[in-house]
């Protein structure tokens, strides 16, 4: 059985992020993923508009899944945020995201990386547990949620 706690920490998780366009929001994901990480968060910045400049990463039910490659990072990390409102994302299917799960990945992890998107995106697909993630009360139920996520399948 896999889950999520391999790329993702109870830290880097937020339950209630105020922001109000994509770049506040991707200012907010950088300085988690630098704190979890190290790599500067305009590195992070950087990398996130260059991706989301080739289309958006908003893939529809209100979910987004923005991602990049990075260099000095050694393994695949993903930061979780749930918005406090729903923001404008260009998404496929128009309608504004509100669960984000960031991937940040080394350069060199090409199949690591594209499997991580898979999972994520496999999962976030899910509506019931889509709803259990928007109904999550704080940031350690959201953890005991995504740390489990792919457990429930397998059983």
């Amino acid at each position: 059985m896999s889950d999520f706690s391999d790329i993702l920490t109870p830290d880097a998780i937020v339950a209630g992020l105020p922001v109000t366009a994509k770049k506040a929001l991707f200012q907010q994901l950088a300085t988690i993923a630098e704190r979890e990480t190290g790599i500067e968060s305009r590195l992070v910045i950087e990398r996130l508009g260059e991706r989301e400049r080739l289309g958006s990463t908003g893939f529809g039910g209100g979910v987004a899944i923005p991602h990049g490659k990075i260099e000095g990072l050694e393994r695949v990390v993903g930061v979780f945020a749930r918005l406090v409102e729903p923001i404008d994302f260009q998404a496929i299917d128009d309608m504004p995201v509100d669960i984000v799960f960031m991937l940040l990945s080394p350069p060199d992890a090409g199949a690591e990386h594209l499997k991580a998107l898979a999972r994520v995106s496999r999962a976030l697909r899910d509506r019931p547990f889509l709803a259990k993630l928007r109904g999550a009360g704080s940031q350690d139920a959201l953890y005991a949620l995504l740390a489990t996520a792919e457990a429930r399948d397998a059983a």
